[in-house]
């Protein structure tokens, strides 16, 4: 039957931001057994214990609504990092409250901007809102570029302290200074920031355009469920509110992001350790004449070298095939020029990091 529309395309009817762009690409997530996954910086534990039993109680619920707005969990945080409720806001992973930033801050009139190198869903986030998003680049040294991003314009900064995908935590003044001088909305992504040696959580007594964003998915162990949080000003919170989903959370998850924050002394066990591997580790790659980013991170930033070739984008790729062809998954980089020499390590279990070792030391001998 011909009802006209034999030409009709889809396409042809989205918006033309949507129709240029480029979606975000995650790591691999390889099928099968066998593999050693370092490539996303999930965490190499399971969550608490606390977790299971607290999900598995709320399934005869199902049938009903979850808290539209996480109340719960927005109490708690407030206790926690010594604020208001209404300054909590509760989301489906970092990526959604990073989303919703973008949708309240950026458009069409009012530009991002985000340092660089960096997350790279950020700019992804700015093109669905036909946003332009400037981009400052950090050198090798990786100091944060107070002035320029004092002088960048933007309506809404997107920084990543600690900085994925280097690992490098910024002073704290530096970050004040920055954030001070900036006139639109200043977001600290500390998604990383429970493995560092400090955080900015402080600064939102004092700057009304500070936005916290934090993700339970590293260092709880739960990035299955989707769960993540901002700490901000009442106001700022107040409007991402008006832009979320209903029920933007659903009651599983909120049930197991609950029972994981609670069982503090389990978390910070699973940090202890994953610092200690991390400290062992740019050790022994260190002693194998790699450069090696100090990380505040899960995860190690590493420059690979060997006897016979100097670092370089094609030494990094090098490895990085070779690993793979070993079952071993780290993520590469190469599209910037900063990061193309480079590989960024997930830190794993001590045997995972052993046998990570082992291969790259053939790798080595046979380079």
């Amino acid at each position: 039957m011909n009802n006209g529309k034999e030409n009709w395309r889809a396409f042809d009817r989205a918006l033309p931001q949507v129709r240029t762009m480029t979606a975000y690409v995650p790591g691999m997530q390889p099928e099968g057994g066998g593999w050693i996954k370092l490539n996303t910086n999930e965490l190499p534990h399971h969550a608490s214990p606390e977790v299971a039993p607290a999900v598995a109680a709320e399934v005869a619920k199902l049938r009903l609504y979850p808290n539209p707005v996480s109340q719960t969990l927005r109490d708690f945080l407030a206790e926690k990092h010594g604020v208001e409720p209404s300054q909590v806001f509760f989301g489906n992973g970092c990526d959604e409250v990073l989303a919703l930033l973008t949708r309240v801050f950026a458009g069409t009139e009012s530009c991002a901007a985000m340092s660089q190198p960096s997350y790279s869903l950020y700019p992804v986030l700015a093109q669905i809102q036909d946003a332009a998003m400037t981009k400052i680049p950090f050198g090798r040294d990786m100091i944060l570029p107070v002035d320029a991003i004092r002088d960048c314009k933007a309506n809404l900064f997107i920084l990543t302290s600690p900085n994925a995908p280097t690992g490098v935590e910024f002073a704290y003044d530096d970050i004040r200074r920055a954030a001070a001088g900036f006139d639109g909305v200043f977001v600290i992504d500390e998604t990383y920031a429970d493995f560092a040696s400090d955080n900015c959580i402080r600064m939102l007594k004092e700057l009304p355009n500070v936005v916290i964003t934090r993700s339970l998915s590293k260092s709880y162990g739960l990035a299955g469920i989707r769960a993540g949080y901002a700490l901000a000003s009442a106001e700022i919170i107040s409007l991402m509110d008006r832009v979320r989903d209903s029920y933007n959370m659903n009651r599983l998850s909120q049930a197991g992001a609950l029972a994981a924050l609670r069982d503090e002394a389990y978390h910070e066990r699973l940090i202890a350790g994953i610092k200690a591997t991390r400290e062992i580790f740019t050790a022994e790659l260190r002693r194998r004449s790699f450069f090696v980013y100090e990380s505040g991170g899960n995860f190690v930033f590493a420059e690979p070298a060997s006897p016979t070739k100097k670092a370089g984008a094609a030494t990094a790729r090098s490895l990085y095939e070779f690993l793979r062809q070993n079952r071993i998954l780290v993520r590469y980089f190469p599209d910037d020029a900063l990061t193309e020499s480079f590989l960024r390590i997930s830190i794993g279990l001590p045997e995972d990091m052993q046998r990570l070792l082992e291969v790259i030391d053939s790798w080595q001998r046979n380079a």
